[in-house]
């Protein structure tokens, strides 16, 4: 399985950066995700996190596309309302772009319009959706049965539920406030990390 952290947009450049050096090696990919920072701000921000060593490759750039552009990063993720992976890759080729859905729906039409996977939530209850009840396990399951591309599982994951969300075929868990607004992000990144890595063959015997 793979692991995802997603900044939350909550941090200052200086501090975000620090962080995001700290988990870098326990992650396999980061989600630079910040929607009130500028663009300016974001292609510093992506600068000098590829300065301090944090590899090109794991750095996927959410919405703004024309960040990834300005610093080359061939990975972006986008909004179930944006336009279509497949239009995008018709400009740009080298691309590589993931899909937001929150229903099975969604979903499909991601699929269907070239996203190359699809992060799905929330799955749990958290505090970034209050209010909003969670769409549970067995949604992810029948997602991951209907599309013949990869389902990531955001919203609520923790890593005691990761095992669980091993068994409905996810390709990959995304983790944003879990990470990001513990007081040791390395920690949680390593706790995900030991759960995401983790062979069920081996648990089995």
């Amino acid at each position: 399985m793979e692991l995802h952290a997603v900044t939350n947009d909550s941090l200052p450049a200086e501090e975000l950066i620090k962080q995001i050096i700290a988990i870098a090696s326990e992650v396999d990919f980061i989600h630079i995700r910040e929607r009130s920072k500028t663009a300016s701000e974001l292609v510093d921000l992506v600068k000098s996190l590829l300065l301090e060593g944090v590899p090109k490759e794991k750095l996927i750039i959410n919405d703004r596309v024309d960040v990834a552009l300005l610093t080359n990063i061939h990975r972006v993720h986008l909004p179930g309302h944006s336009f279509s992976p497949k239009e995008l890759r018709e400009k740009f080729p080298h691309l590589h772009a993931g899909v937001s859905v929150h229903s099975i729906e969604e979903g499909k039409a991601a699929e269907k319009n070239g996203a190359e996977y699809v992060i799905f939530g929330h799955v749990y209850d958290t505090t970034c959706k209050p209010g909003l009840q969670a769409r549970g396990v067995q949604l992810v399951k029948e997602l991951t049965s209907l599309l013949s591309i990869p389902v990531v599982a955001i919203g609520g994951v923790t890593p005691e539920r990761v095992p669980e969300l091993r068994h409905v075929n996810v390709k990959g868990i995304a983790v944003m406030s879990g990470i990001f607004t513990h007081h040791q992000p390395r920690k949680m990144a390593q706790a995900f990390s030991k759960q995401v890595k983790e062979n069920p063959y081996e648990e089995a015997l």
